[in-house]
């Protein structure tokens, strides 16, 4: 009765919202009953009042991570789609452009950190340039991906009718790639936060990583959990964000309530 009047979807989400919330209680209950040390791991009841208690003071560090993220994640973007684009499109970029991406991915990011700051010195534009770097690879690879998928026959006809390979990459080739885009982007904005929280923590004065450095010297762990907490909204925000964008632009290639990540 209650499923024919909420329906499938309204369900689903209720589970969901269930699961959740019996997570945290079932995390508030274990450190009561086993009497866990604040100082290893906090309830979740200490670490909201903590972050109640000290918004007003974390509101221009989630300002500073916020932004540093999304600048070095449209930069990252951009570089991705032209890159996969390039490398999608053309057998010798492939050869040439592909072994190197992989291997500069390969390259832990924080060693590139020191990097960084020694070449622009401590603050915003290493959490900048991490974020950025962190994030193109996937996108290269969904981009390239997407491109190499497309339908042949699409492609012959386009050829039949005196297409050049340009109008067949903007027509048919790119818009056919979009979802593989959509699924590099929801996974580049969680690696993004990953670069720059991964900068404050070793080069900076602001920002999430920053207080959370801060406060793990001062042993203040729930002030740590508050900040993982805000990272942690702020990514599945962004990423709720992208997955609406992507039911309004390629809704064509999802299954609608049966898709589990839209």
């Amino acid at each position: 009765m209650t499923q024919r009047l909420l329906g499938p979807r309204a369900m689903q989400r209720a589970a969901s919202i269930a699961f959740i919330v019996g997570f945290f209680l079932l995390w508030e209950a274990a450190c009561v009953v086993f009497s866990i040390s604040p100082f290893v791991l906090p309830r979740p009841s200490a670490v909201l009042m903590t972050l109640i208690e000290r918004f007003p003071a974390l509101v221009p560090h989630i300002v500073q991570t916020l932004m540093t993220t999304m600048i070095g994640f449209a930069a990252g973007v951009f570089t991705g789609i032209v890159l996969g684009a390039l490398v999608g499109s053309s057998k010798i970029a492939y050869d040439t452009a592909y072994p190197l991406l992989v291997g500069f991915s390969s390259i832990p990011k924080v060693a590139v950190v020191p990097i960084f700051v020694l070449w622009f010195g401590s603050g915003t534009v290493p959490a900048i340039l991490t974020s950025y770097v962190i994030c193109i690879f996937p996108i290269v690879v969904n981009v390239a991906t997407g491109l190499a998928t497309t339908s042949p026959e699409q492609q012959d006809v386009l050829k039949a009718l005196g297409a050049s390979r340009r109008e067949i990459l903007f027509n048919i080739s790119l818009p056919s790639a979009m979802p593989y885009l959509f699924a590099a982007l929801k996974v580049a904005i969680t690696l993004a936060f990953v670069g720059t929280v991964l900068s404050e923590t070793v080069a900076a004065n602001r920002g999430i990583g920053n207080v959370m450095m801060i406060a793990t010297s001062n042993f203040d762990v729930p002030l740590v959990f508050a900040g993982l907490f805000l990272l942690a909204v702020m990514g599945v925000v962004l990423y709720g964000l992208f997955s609406l964008l992507e039911r309004r632009v390629c809704g064509w290639a999802s299954r609608g309530a049966d898709t589990p990540l839209a």
